[in-house]
């Protein structure tokens, strides 16, 4: 860190090397003898990422500091159509944002970043991650056009300490990741000693060198762990997660039997999964070309960081495809999970504008299918097919292992840390439970462990733990521009739209308050075009017969057009004559 900025409450102390053969060297605060009935509670808010996938977000706070720990977002579920994502509530933060100190990131995947653009156009704070995590969400920032003035991006690495107000030091502890730069966080506070280990797995091969720190684990749990929150994606899975090295033998093994081009389509922020293919490509004499906006832009991150290892004629343009035998070509592109306007999805269905499948191509899809995607990813395997591509997905060969530890890892950093209250995150209920199963299991006492809510507010002291009050934590849909709770009457509305259709009535009234002319009706979406003139013709009849009979009454027309009565009368003729609800629109018209 620069020498100006070490005035600032918020620094990053970096671990000075020891000479000595035991590291004793770690700038650490000072532990005072503090009686834990004047120790105030600590309390832990999670905002997302519990009962669910996705949109992680965690409030640490003690007395008058705040800290969080990722911001991230979920994708859409099926029903909530129009839908681009779905991020946490921040009023809570918002409603505190004299006490927030710092935003800490354990990694760069969207799932912890992917909200920073909506929460930083409303907060500014400081920003500590790794080198990686950092510039992409610098480029992310930049992307979605929110001013960086006033955040602060700061850059951390394994044992490097931050302290966060009066109330937080937070130490950065390397781990394995499915990205590069991932890291567990050692929060202290004045109650005690908090765990959170990010996204992890224990991979003793992986692609970087660089293994998770398991000694330091060690190490604080020698010292004392308060509490434990670790993610629980893979604690259904029995054993332990394969290592990284295991997919890219299996890619050099591909790359050296196949003939013609091939197209590999991964997540864009596997770093390591990406240097992978860079390296089979090179050995079997291919270059290697990017499809795709993020992938582009992960790779220029990641590259301008030192973090891919090529040759320089390696990396070559969409342009310069045809400048190459088809054994010469890898395609690496965005799209594993069939995701509508990916690369992929427009490969498959020709709707890409400098690709397109060659007889001949093979597709490697190189990622596991997200829970709910399994048939938009079929689809798209069938489509390439279709068009004479050979497909190999993750149930035909090793193309893809997990970025999340499996069981027995889970065990193993229990076993180390030995915490004295247990948190399961990042999971769905039964990942929860699961998880939960496995920490009694392990000695852990379960009045002990907390299975939290979104939003529930975890009170902590140095001898006991519960659960008082919550705040706000539903989920926020963005929707376009908008950005607010978009309620279920438009979830329904929207899904009515796609299943029958819509009809509109259009009505026009001369000045005195009468009809002028037949109401006119049309229809989208609602039935077949050999059917439609019928229909519209019979609902205008319909439609003139209503108006005309109240209007024997007396009433107002335009009144009687807007009512529930007239409405509800239409949708009953359109039930009986076609087994059908199509969203019924009425707009009338005065003459002037």
């Amino acid at each position: 860190m620069k020498k100006n900025e070490q005035k600032k409450e918020e620094k990053v102390l970096t671990e000075k090397k020891s000479t000595k053969k035991k590291d004793s060297s770690r700038k650490e605060p000072k532990k005072k003898k503090v009686s834990k009935s004047k120790t105030g509670p600590l309390r832990i808010i999670p905002l997302g990422g519990l009962c669910e996938i996705g949109k992680n977000m965690t409030c640490f706070e003690y007395g008058n500091d705040m800290i969080i720990v990722d911001v991230g977002m979920a994708f859409p579920e099926e029903n909530m159509p129009g839908v681009d994502a779905v991020i946490p509530d921040f009023s809570y933060v918002i409603e505190n944002k004299s006490k927030l100190r710092g935003i800490f990131l354990t990694h760069g995947h969207e799932d912890h970043i992917g909200s920073l653009p909506y929460f930083l156009s409303e907060l500014k704070c400081p920003i500590y991650g790794g080198k990686l995590t950092v510039e992409l969400v610098r480029h992310k920032l930049a992307d979605k056009g929110v001013t960086m003035s006033g955040i602060g991006f700061n850059a951390c690495k394994n044992g490097d300490l931050v302290k966060a107000g009066t109330g937080f030091w937070v130490e950065f502890i390397r781990v394995n990741h499915s990205i590069a730069d991932s890291y567990a966080l050692a929060i202290r506070t004045p109650a005690g000693l908090i765990i959170h280990s990010g996204d992890f797995k224990v991979d003793y091969t992986p692609i970087n060198g660089k293994t998770i720190n398991l000694q330091r684990f060690g190490e604080l749990g020698k010292e004392g762990v308060l509490l434990f929150m670790c993610e629980s994606t893979n604690v259904e899975i029995p054993g332990v997660s394969p290592s990284e090295m295991h997919v890219g033998e299996s890619f050099q093994r591909i790359f050296q039997e196949t003939r013609g081009r091939i197209i590999v389509a991964t997540f864009s922020s596997h770093v390591h999964r990406m240097q992978q293919i860079f390296t089979a490509a090179e050995k079997y004499g291919r270059h290697v070309c990017l499809s795709g906006r993020s992938m582009v832009n992960t790779f220029n991150v990641a590259n301008s960081l030192g973090y891919i290892s090529m040759k320089p004629d390696t990396l070559i343009d969409t342009s310069e495809l045809d400048n190459y035998d088809p054994d010469e070509i890898v395609i690496l592109t965005t799209g594993s999970q069939a995701e509508p306007m990916s690369a992929l999805s427009r490969i498959a269905f020709a709707s890409h504008r400098s690709i397109e499948i060659q007889a001949g191509d093979t597709v490697i899809i190189s990622a596991h299918p997200i829970p709910g995607n399994e048939k938009p990813i079929y689809r798209v395997i069938n489509e390439l097919f279709r068009r004479g591509a050979h497909v190999i997905y993750e149930s035909l060969a090793d193309v893809h292992v997990s970025g999340h530890a499996y069981r027995n890892e889970l065990k193993l950093l229990h076993s180390l840390i030995k915490p004295k209250f247990f948190i399961p995150v990042h999971g769905e209920y039964r990942m929860l439970y699961k998880h939960k199963e496995l920490a009694k299991s392990l000695g852990t006492s379960e009045k002990n462990i907390f299975i939290m809510n979104n939003g529930d507010v975890l009170e902590v002291r140095p001898d006991k733990a519960r659960i008082n009050g919550n705040v706000p934590a539903a989920a926020v849909l963005i929707d376009g521009s908008s950005t607010s709770d978009i309620g279920n009457k438009i979830f329904s509305d929207r899904r009515m739209l796609g299943e029958d259709g819509c009809i509109a009535i259009a009505i026009t009234l001369d000045r005195k308050g009468d009809l002028y002319c037949p109401p006119q009706v049309n229809s989208l979406g609602f039935i077949f075009e050999d059917e439609k003139e019928e229909m519209h013709r019979a609902c205008g009849s319909k439609a003139m017969s209503l108006l005309s009979s109240d209007r024997s009454k007396q009433t107002d027309l335009e009144t009687f057009a807007y009512s529930r009565q007239f409405r509800e009368a239409i949708k009953s003729f359109l039930v009986e004559k076609t087994k059908k609800r199509p969203g019924i629109l009425i707009t009338v018209t005065r003459l002037v």
